[in-house]
């Protein structure tokens, strides 16, 4: 896509939730399950995050770093897990979850599906960013990305998210959007039978 500038976007932080998993699942494709090559069946998405570096003077894209990426399913099912509410246990699944460092251009792309819904929350996807993965909590950057709900309301319609009956929260019915989610929210493009976008995301390390 030729020379890409980084933008050093500072993005809001948003909470990591109760599903993370340090899964260390090295890959790009985080549709499958690993533990029994079943793809999550769902419309196609490449996220592609784009990773800067700001000293507060320059800025220029960063290698190297951890970007972990998890999410729920089209029915609003996470891997992983036993539900806090009981709605489900898949515990010992690894569908939707996966990690990638950055190259040289400050670049991870996934391919993985656009995620289903659940009580209370609106259609979002986890990242984390970890500059130094192993320290404990140390060097890292967790958020959410989210979706345009027109589109949102097209998908709705489709197989095999017209099956989930959970209600669905608009962006605006969200708390945790509130706090920074329309910085947050993904500008999506067709790309063959399903969509491609684009996440840049800067970083501003602490002496």
């Amino acid at each position: 896509r030729g020379l890409w500038l980084p933008a050093c976007m500072v993005r809001p932080a948003q909470t990591e939730g109760p599903y993370f998993v340090d899964t260390r699942l090295d890959r790009s494709d985080i549709r499958p399950d690993p533990t029994t090559g079943t793809v999550s069946a769902g419309i196609p998405l490449d996220l592609t995050f784009r990773v800067g570096r700001s000293d507060g003077m320059s800025c220029a894209p960063f290698p190297g770093v951890l970007v972990d990426v998890w999410q729920c399913d089209a029915l609003g099912v996470y891997s992983g897990v036993k539900d806090i509410s009981g709605k489900f246990d898949t515990t010992g699944k690894q569908f939707l979850r996966g990690h990638q460092r950055t190259d040289a251009r400050g670049v991870a792309t996934f391919r993985t599906i656009m995620p289903g819904w659940y009580e209370g929350r609106a259609v979002h996807i986890h990242f984390k960013l970890r500059v130094d993965p192993q320290a404990n909590r140390g060097k890292e950057f967790t958020s959410q990305v989210y979706f345009d709900d027109k589109l949102l309301d097209q998908l709705a319609a489709k197989a095999p998210y017209a099956t989930n009956r959970q209600t669905r929260s608009a962006n605006r019915q969200d708390k945790i959007f509130g706090e920074g989610g329309s910085d947050l929210v993904l500008e999506v493009a067709r790309d063959g039978d399903g969509y491609r976008s684009e996440f840049e995301v800067g970083l501003v390390l602490q002496p």
